[in-house]
């Protein structure tokens, strides 16, 4: 298996920098990161790369049984580090992609030693003592409307997931995002992400940990990044003065800003 051509990997920055390992969310692929590459790409050695089933991934690699589990998504991830022989990682993953990197930090703590976690959730369906922003029938109907029809609740969804209804252009990017991905992916995807519950992974990190959330975010409300902060000894918590769920979007100077800040300090 040619894993660059698998998981379309791009490594862009300074050749000799820290290296940042850029990880998306479910619906996207590793242009999300454009905005925030930039500001960063000076002093980092960038790795960007789309999870099978998304953006320009190989999608003869699919395994609808491997990406049913938040490990398989975290295998694709190590093996990454593997081919590029990675070593001393700082794992940026955005939204279910921060409970990836969990798990990868947790099997190589010798290639991933340090996490940023982009509007993080372990768990989005409230329980006894957790508000996770959902309801198990709001779950269950959230994924009822996106099996039955992804490219109508996509169009309805994205606008929502990202918020910022004054610049709507972001929304209609997160739509396109959406729409492009294979809808029977996007499926498997969608219950590996919204049926998760890493809650006692949080014990797992040993490593510095940042957790960036912005203000206002329907998917991840900031009891959750309170939740995760608590979770993980000796974490950071950022709170960006952003909404929305993709502040590498919606807010990348702050973003990138705070990852360049906390590498430095770690």
């Amino acid at each position: 298996m040619d894993i660059r051509r698998r998981n379309n990997i791009t490594v862009t920055g300074r050749a000799d920098g820290p290296v940042l390992l850029l990880a998306h969310g479910f619906g996207c692929d590793q242009n999300m990161w454009r905005l925030v590459a930039p500001a960063l790409a000076a002093d980092y050695r960038l790795v960007l790369f789309d999870y099978v089933g998304s953006g320009r991934a190989d999608p003869s690699a699919w395994d609808e049984r491997r990406y049913s589990s938040l490990e398989g998504y975290a295998l694709d991830v190590l093996e990454i580090c593997e081919e590029l022989d990675l070593r001393d990682v700082t794992f940026v993953g955005h939204s279910v992609s921060a409970m990836v990197g969990v798990l990868a930090a947790a099997k190589a703590p010798q290639r991933i030693s340090r996490l940023v976690m982009v509007s993080p959730s372990p768990c989005y369906i409230d329980d006894e003592g957790y508000r996770g922003g959902f309801s198990t029938e709001d779950i269950d109907e959230l994924l009822e409307s996106l099996e039955s029809n992804y490219l109508g609740w996509s169009a309805v969804m994205a606008p929502v997931i990202m918020g910022n209804a004054d610049r709507p252009e972001l929304g209609q990017e997160l739509t396109a995002s959406f729409c492009a991905t294979d809808p029977d992916m996007a499926r498997v995807f969608a219950r590996t992400t919204f049926l998760s519950d890493s809650r006692d992974d949080l014990k797992t990190v040993t490593v510095p940990t940042l957790i960036l959330e912005c203000r206002q975010d329907v998917i991840a409300p900031r009891e959750v990044g309170a939740y995760v902060h608590d979770g993980i000894p000796g974490s950071r918590l950022v709170t960006l003065d952003a909404t929305g769920h993709c502040p590498q979007l919606s807010a990348p100077q702050a973003t990138a800003g705070a990852i360049a800040d906390f590498v430095g300090a770690a």
